[in-house]
Protein backbone atom coordinates (compact mmCIF):
# COMPACT_ATOMS: atom_id res chain seq x y z
CA UNK A 1 0.00 0.00 0.00
CA UNK A 2 1.54 3.31 -1.06
CA UNK A 3 0.76 6.87 -0.09
CA UNK A 4 1.36 9.91 -2.29
CA UNK A 5 2.60 12.82 -0.27
CA UNK A 6 1.95 16.25 -1.88
CA UNK A 7 3.62 19.39 -0.45
CA UNK A 8 1.33 22.46 -0.72
CA UNK A 9 2.94 25.36 -2.71
CA UNK A 10 4.39 28.16 -0.60
CA UNK A 11 2.49 31.43 -0.83
CA UNK A 12 4.09 33.92 -3.23
CA UNK A 13 5.61 36.88 -1.45
CA UNK A 14 3.71 40.17 -2.00
CA UNK A 15 5.93 42.72 -3.73
CA UNK A 16 6.07 46.19 -2.12
CA UNK A 17 6.37 48.28 -5.29
CA UNK A 18 4.41 51.28 -4.05
CA UNK A 19 7.37 53.52 -3.23
CA UNK A 20 9.01 53.02 -6.62
CA UNK A 21 5.75 53.79 -8.41
CA UNK A 22 5.14 56.88 -6.29
CA UNK A 23 8.70 58.05 -6.99
CA UNK A 24 8.12 57.72 -10.73
CA UNK A 25 4.85 59.68 -10.63
CA UNK A 26 6.22 62.46 -8.44
CA UNK A 27 9.42 62.57 -10.51
CA UNK A 28 7.45 63.09 -13.71
CA UNK A 29 5.27 65.86 -12.19
CA UNK A 30 8.30 67.52 -10.57
CA UNK A 31 10.27 67.49 -13.84
CA UNK A 32 7.35 69.04 -15.74
CA UNK A 33 6.97 71.70 -13.05
CA UNK A 34 10.70 72.41 -13.27
CA UNK A 35 10.28 73.43 -16.89
CA UNK A 36 8.30 76.45 -15.65
CA UNK A 37 10.68 78.81 -13.77
CA UNK A 38 7.95 80.23 -11.54
CA UNK A 39 7.15 76.71 -10.27
CA UNK A 40 10.71 76.06 -9.11
CA UNK A 41 9.49 75.66 -5.52
CA UNK A 42 7.03 72.91 -6.51
CA UNK A 43 9.65 71.17 -8.62
CA UNK A 44 12.09 71.23 -5.70
CA UNK A 45 9.61 69.74 -3.23
CA UNK A 46 8.36 66.99 -5.56
CA UNK A 47 11.88 66.27 -6.81
CA UNK A 48 13.22 65.78 -3.28
CA UNK A 49 10.36 63.47 -2.32
CA UNK A 50 10.71 61.48 -5.57
CA UNK A 51 14.46 61.07 -5.05
CA UNK A 52 13.98 59.79 -1.50
CA UNK A 53 11.16 57.41 -2.44
CA UNK A 54 13.11 56.14 -5.44
CA UNK A 55 16.18 55.35 -3.34
CA UNK A 56 14.08 53.64 -0.69
CA UNK A 57 12.24 51.70 -3.40
CA UNK A 58 15.58 50.61 -4.88
CA UNK A 59 16.62 49.39 -1.45
CA UNK A 60 13.49 47.24 -1.27
CA UNK A 61 14.43 45.71 -4.63
CA UNK A 62 17.85 44.75 -3.23
CA UNK A 63 16.13 43.11 -0.26
CA UNK A 64 13.80 41.33 -2.69
CA UNK A 65 10.81 43.09 -1.17
CA UNK A 66 10.01 44.67 -4.53
CA UNK A 67 10.65 43.82 -8.14
CA UNK A 68 10.27 47.19 -9.93
CA UNK A 69 13.91 48.21 -9.97
CA UNK A 70 13.58 50.13 -13.23
CA UNK A 71 10.59 52.11 -12.02
CA UNK A 72 12.26 53.03 -8.73
CA UNK A 73 15.52 53.99 -10.44
CA UNK A 74 13.70 56.08 -13.03
CA UNK A 75 11.72 57.83 -10.28
CA UNK A 76 14.93 58.66 -8.40
CA UNK A 77 16.60 60.02 -11.54
CA UNK A 78 13.56 62.13 -12.41
CA UNK A 79 13.51 63.45 -8.85
CA UNK A 80 17.16 64.47 -9.21
CA UNK A 81 16.35 66.14 -12.54
CA UNK A 82 13.47 68.03 -10.92
CA UNK A 83 15.80 69.27 -8.18
CA UNK A 84 18.31 70.53 -10.76
CA UNK A 85 15.53 72.26 -12.72
CA UNK A 86 14.21 73.86 -9.54
CA UNK A 87 17.63 75.41 -8.88
CA UNK A 88 17.81 76.70 -12.44
CA UNK A 89 14.25 78.05 -12.20
CA UNK A 90 15.04 79.79 -8.92
CA UNK A 91 18.08 81.48 -10.46
CA UNK A 92 16.04 82.60 -13.49
CA UNK A 93 13.18 83.88 -11.34
CA UNK A 94 15.33 85.80 -8.87
CA UNK A 95 17.41 87.27 -11.71
CA UNK A 96 14.25 88.44 -13.48
CA UNK A 97 12.89 89.97 -10.26
CA UNK A 98 16.21 91.70 -9.59
CA UNK A 99 16.26 93.14 -13.11
CA UNK A 100 12.66 94.32 -12.73
CA UNK A 101 13.49 96.05 -9.44
CA UNK A 102 16.46 97.77 -11.05
CA UNK A 103 14.28 98.97 -13.93
CA UNK A 104 11.69 100.32 -11.48
CA UNK A 105 14.38 102.11 -9.46
CA UNK A 106 15.77 103.59 -12.66
CA UNK A 107 12.32 104.75 -13.75
CA UNK A 108 11.70 106.34 -10.33
CA UNK A 109 15.05 108.15 -10.47
CA UNK A 110 14.38 109.36 -14.00
CA UNK A 111 10.99 110.70 -12.89
CA UNK A 112 12.43 112.35 -9.76
CA UNK A 113 11.73 116.08 -9.56
CA UNK A 114 14.51 118.45 -10.54
CA UNK A 115 15.19 121.80 -8.94
CA UNK A 116 14.18 124.65 -11.17
CA UNK A 117 17.23 126.86 -11.79
CA UNK A 118 18.11 130.00 -13.75
CA UNK A 119 19.65 127.80 -16.45
CA UNK A 120 16.37 125.92 -16.89
CA UNK A 121 14.20 129.04 -16.86
CA UNK A 122 12.88 130.31 -20.14
CA UNK A 123 14.62 133.33 -21.58
CA UNK A 124 12.98 136.48 -22.86
CA UNK A 125 13.12 135.19 -26.42
CA UNK A 126 11.04 132.11 -25.69
CA UNK A 127 7.64 132.29 -24.10
CA UNK A 128 7.99 135.95 -23.24
CA UNK A 129 9.32 135.19 -19.77
CA UNK A 130 12.43 136.72 -18.28
CA UNK A 131 15.23 134.84 -16.61
CA UNK A 132 15.36 134.49 -12.83
CA UNK A 133 18.29 136.69 -11.73
CA UNK A 134 17.64 136.22 -8.01
CA UNK A 135 17.12 132.45 -8.08
CA UNK A 136 20.83 131.72 -8.16
CA UNK A 137 21.33 133.93 -5.10
CA UNK A 138 18.97 131.92 -2.94
CA UNK A 139 15.95 134.13 -3.69
CA UNK A 140 12.71 133.31 -5.42
CA UNK A 141 11.58 134.03 -8.94
CA UNK A 142 10.13 137.43 -9.78
CA UNK A 143 6.67 138.16 -11.15
CA UNK A 144 6.54 137.09 -14.77
CA UNK A 145 9.42 134.63 -14.45
CA UNK A 146 8.96 131.08 -15.71
CA UNK A 147 10.08 127.93 -13.96
CA UNK A 148 10.92 125.20 -16.51
CA UNK A 149 11.21 121.54 -15.53
CA UNK A 150 13.13 118.73 -17.19
CA UNK A 151 10.01 117.50 -19.00
CA UNK A 152 9.51 121.01 -20.47
CA UNK A 153 6.64 121.86 -18.17
CA UNK A 154 6.58 125.64 -17.70
CA UNK A 155 5.00 127.52 -14.80
CA UNK A 156 4.63 131.30 -14.84
CA UNK A 157 3.20 133.58 -12.13
CA UNK A 158 2.04 137.08 -13.09
CA UNK A 159 2.39 140.38 -11.29
CA UNK A 160 -0.15 140.70 -8.42
CA UNK A 161 -3.01 143.18 -8.49
CA UNK A 162 -5.38 144.38 -5.75
CA UNK A 163 -8.51 142.30 -5.51
CA UNK A 164 -11.90 143.02 -3.97
CA UNK A 165 -13.41 139.81 -2.53
CA UNK A 166 -17.10 139.13 -2.98
CA UNK A 167 -19.64 139.57 -0.22
CA UNK A 168 -19.58 135.90 0.72
CA UNK A 169 -15.88 135.33 0.15
CA UNK A 170 -14.09 132.68 2.21
CA UNK A 171 -10.52 133.29 3.34
CA UNK A 172 -10.68 137.11 3.57
CA UNK A 173 -10.28 138.86 6.92
CA UNK A 174 -11.61 142.36 7.40
CA UNK A 175 -8.75 144.83 7.56
CA UNK A 176 -6.48 142.74 5.36
CA UNK A 177 -5.75 143.37 1.70
CA UNK A 178 -6.43 140.88 -1.06
CA UNK A 179 -4.28 140.38 -4.16
CA UNK A 180 -4.90 138.41 -7.32
CA UNK A 181 -2.49 136.96 -9.86
CA UNK A 182 -2.60 134.41 -12.63
CA UNK A 183 -0.70 131.14 -12.88
CA UNK A 184 -0.03 129.82 -16.37
CA UNK A 185 1.06 126.22 -16.91
CA UNK A 186 2.31 125.34 -20.38
CA UNK A 187 2.96 121.74 -21.34
CA UNK A 188 6.00 121.77 -23.62
CA UNK A 189 6.56 118.04 -23.28
CA UNK A 190 5.34 115.07 -25.27
CA UNK A 191 2.93 113.61 -22.72
CA UNK A 192 -0.27 115.03 -21.31
CA UNK A 193 0.03 116.69 -17.91
CA UNK A 194 -2.42 115.96 -15.10
CA UNK A 195 -3.14 119.35 -13.55
CA UNK A 196 -5.32 118.07 -10.72
CA UNK A 197 -2.33 117.77 -8.34
CA UNK A 198 -1.21 121.41 -8.77
CA UNK A 199 -1.11 123.19 -5.41
CA UNK A 200 -0.39 126.77 -4.29
CA UNK A 201 0.63 128.21 -0.95
CA UNK A 202 1.48 131.77 -0.01
CA UNK A 203 3.14 133.66 2.85
CA UNK A 204 2.97 137.39 3.37
CA UNK A 205 5.25 140.08 4.87
CA UNK A 206 8.70 139.87 6.37
CA UNK A 207 7.44 137.50 9.07
CA UNK A 208 6.13 135.07 6.46
CA UNK A 209 2.67 134.68 7.95
CA UNK A 210 0.38 132.30 6.13
CA UNK A 211 -1.71 134.03 3.50
CA UNK A 212 -5.17 132.55 3.20
CA UNK A 213 -6.44 131.66 -0.26
CA UNK A 214 -9.71 133.39 -1.14
CA UNK A 215 -12.73 131.57 -2.51
CA UNK A 216 -15.68 133.60 -3.72
CA UNK A 217 -16.92 132.03 -6.93
CA UNK A 218 -14.64 134.12 -9.13
CA UNK A 219 -11.33 132.84 -7.85
CA UNK A 220 -10.15 129.79 -5.96
CA UNK A 221 -11.28 126.97 -8.24
CA UNK A 222 -7.73 125.93 -9.15
CA UNK A 223 -6.48 123.73 -11.97
CA UNK A 224 -8.37 120.66 -13.13
CA UNK A 225 -8.26 118.07 -15.89
CA UNK A 226 -5.24 117.52 -18.12
CA UNK A 227 -3.11 119.75 -20.32
CA UNK A 228 -2.20 118.28 -23.68
CA UNK A 229 1.29 118.68 -25.20
CA UNK A 230 1.72 122.14 -26.68
CA UNK A 231 -1.26 123.53 -24.74
CA UNK A 232 -1.48 125.78 -21.68
CA UNK A 233 -3.94 126.51 -18.89
CA UNK A 234 -4.44 129.73 -16.93
CA UNK A 235 -6.03 130.09 -13.50
CA UNK A 236 -6.54 133.23 -11.39
CA UNK A 237 -5.83 133.00 -7.67
CA UNK A 238 -6.37 135.48 -4.86
CA UNK A 239 -4.72 135.54 -1.43
CA UNK A 240 -5.36 137.53 1.74
CA UNK A 241 -2.44 139.42 3.31
CA UNK A 242 -1.96 141.81 6.24
CA UNK A 243 -2.39 145.44 5.25
CA UNK A 244 1.25 146.18 6.13
CA UNK A 245 2.70 143.35 4.03
CA UNK A 246 5.04 144.48 1.25
CA UNK A 247 5.65 141.12 -0.38
CA UNK A 248 3.85 137.89 -1.09
CA UNK A 249 5.81 134.65 -1.42
CA UNK A 250 3.92 132.26 -3.67
CA UNK A 251 4.94 128.62 -3.87
CA UNK A 252 3.64 126.51 -6.76
CA UNK A 253 3.96 122.72 -6.83
CA UNK A 254 2.98 121.15 -10.18
CA UNK A 255 2.55 117.73 -8.57
CA UNK A 256 4.08 114.96 -6.51
CA UNK A 257 6.88 114.35 -9.01
CA UNK A 258 8.00 117.99 -9.13
CA UNK A 259 9.88 120.29 -6.81
CA UNK A 260 7.96 123.40 -5.84
CA UNK A 261 9.13 126.78 -7.13
CA UNK A 262 8.72 130.13 -5.32
CA UNK A 263 7.93 133.58 -6.58
CA UNK A 264 8.56 136.80 -4.62
CA UNK A 265 5.76 139.20 -5.53
CA UNK A 266 5.76 142.84 -4.47
CA UNK A 267 2.47 144.07 -3.01
CA UNK A 268 1.20 146.94 -0.88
Amino acid sequence: MSYDTQVPPSPQAVMRNGLGTAALILGIIGTLAGLIPLLFWLAGILGLIALILGLVGKGRVKRREANNKGVALTGALLGLAALILSVVGAVITFTAVSDAVKEIDKAVKDAAPQDPSPQSSASGGKGGASAAPDAGKGGGLAAGDTSVYDDDLKVTVSDPKPYTPGEFAVGHTEGNKAYQFTVVIENGGKKKFDAVAVTLDARAGKDGVTAEQIYDGKVGEGFSGTILPGKKATVTYAFDAPATAKNLTVEVSPGFDYNAAQWELKVG
